[in-house]
C-alpha cells in the first residue's frame, strides 16, 4: 500500500475542493484505506491507470458521487459494487469488462454511464447504446438500470426457483424418510403382534395341559380302593421244561417206530424194500430181547396178565 501511495503522492495535496484526481498515476491498485480517509472527495478520477481489477473494500467508499474508471484494464466490477448508492457518474470507457454484476440494479442515483469500447456481451451492449453524447450516456444509463433490473430478477427467479427445487426435494426426501420410518415401525408393530401371539398360544397351551392333568387326577381311584395287582405266577424251572420237551420228542420218535413197524408187519407194504430192512431189524431185536433170561420172564408175565 506504501507504493501505491508512493507512486501517487500524497492524496491531499491532489485534493481540489471535493475532485481528487489520481489519473495517469501508474496505479496498478487502488489506496483504498486513503482514498476512505478523504470522505470529501466525492469526485474520484483514476483513469489512464492499469487497474484490472476492484478490490471489494473499493465498494465502502459510499460518499463517491462522480467516478471515472475509463482507459483501464478491468476485467470486471466487484460483486458489490451496488453499495456505492450515492454514485451518479460512471466512466467505463475502454476497459475489458463483459458483463455487470446484477447489484448495479441498485445503483438508483445513477444518471450518467458510458460503456463504450468495452467487449460486452450482445444483450448488454444493445441496452447500453453508443453513448455517444451526453443525451445517449443519461439513456445508456437509464436502459443499462432497466437491464440489470431484468437479469436480477430473473436470477431472483432463478435462486427462487433453485430454493423451491431444494425444498421440494428436501421434503421428498422428508417424506420418504418418513414413510421408511413408518414401515420399520409397522414391522415392529406386526413382529411385537407375532411375539405376543405366540406366547399366548403357549399360555394357552400351557394352562390346556394342566387342566387335563388337573382332570385325569382327579377321575383316578382313591389309594384304598386301588385294584391289588394280580400274582405273579412263578415260572417253572427251565429245567423241568427241557425234560419234558425231551421226553415228548421221545415218545414222538417211539410212535413212529412203533407206527413204521406196524405198516411194514401188518400191511401190504411189508414187501416194500424199506419195510424188508424195517422187519429185519424188528426180528433181529426180538430175537435179542429173548435170548435175555430177564427180559424173557417179563415178557411172560406180561403175557400172562
Amino acid at each position: 500500500m506504501s507504493r501505491v501511495v508512493g507512486k501517487a503522492g500524497n492524496l491531499r495535496d491532489k485534493l481540489d475542493g471535493n475532485e481528487l484526481d489520481l489519473s495517469l498515476s501508474d496505479l496498478s491498485e487502488i489506496p483504498v484505506r486513503d482514498l476512505a480517509a478523504l470522505p470529501k472527495a466525492t469526485v474520484l478520477d483514476l483513469s489512464c491507470n492499469k487497474l484490472t481489477m476492484l478490490p471489494g473494500e473499493f465498494c465502502s467508499l459510499t460518499h463517491i458521487v462522480r467516478l471515472d474508471l475509463s482507459k483501464n484494464q478491468l476485467l470486471q466490477l466487484p460483486s458489490e459494487f451496488g453499495r456505492l448508492v450515492n454514485l451518479q457518474h460512471l466512466d467505463l470507457l475502454q476497459n475489458r469488462i463483459k458483463a455487470l454484476p446484477v447489484t448495479f440494479a441498485q445503483l438508483k442515483s445513477l444518471k450518467w454511464l458510458d460503456l463504450k469500447d468495452n467487449p460486452l456481451n450482445p444483450a448488454l451492449a444493445k441496452a447500453a447504446g453508443d453513448c455517444l453524447d451526453e443525451k445517449q450516456c443519461k439513456e445508456c444509463a437509464q436502459m443499462v438500470l432497466q437491464y440489470m433490473k431484468v437479469v436480477q430478477a430473473e436470477q431472483e427467479q432463478d435462486l427462487q426457483r433453485k430454493l423451491l427445487e431444494e425444498q421440494a426435494l428436501k421434503q421428498k426426501h422428508e417424506a420418504e424418510q418418513r414413510k421408511k420410518e413408518d414401515r420399520e415401525r409397522e414391522q415392529r408393530r406386526k413382529q411385537k403382534a407375532q411375539q405376543k401371539a405366540r406366547k399366548r398360544r403357549d399360555y394357552d397351551a400351557q394352562q390346556a395341559a394342566q387342566q387335563e392333568m388337573k382332570k385325569k387326577k382327579d377321575t383316578e381311584p382313591a389309594d384304598n380302593h386301588k385294584i391289588p395287582p394280580k400274582p405273579v405266577q412263578k415260572q417253572k424251572p427251565r429245567q423241568r421244561s427241557k425234560l419234558g420237551v425231551v421226553m415228548r420228542m421221545l415218545l414222538l420218535v417211539f410212535f413212529l417206530l412203533l407206527g413204521s413197524i406196524v405198516a411194514c408187519r401188518y400191511t401190504q407194504l411189508q414187501r416194500h424194500s424199506v419195510c424188508t430192512s424195517v422187519n429185519a431189524v424188528y426180528e433181529e431185536t426180538v430175537r435179542t430181547l429173548r435170548s435175555c433170561h430177564v427180559l424173557e420172564s417179563i415178557v411172560q408175565l406180561a403175557s400172562r396178565q
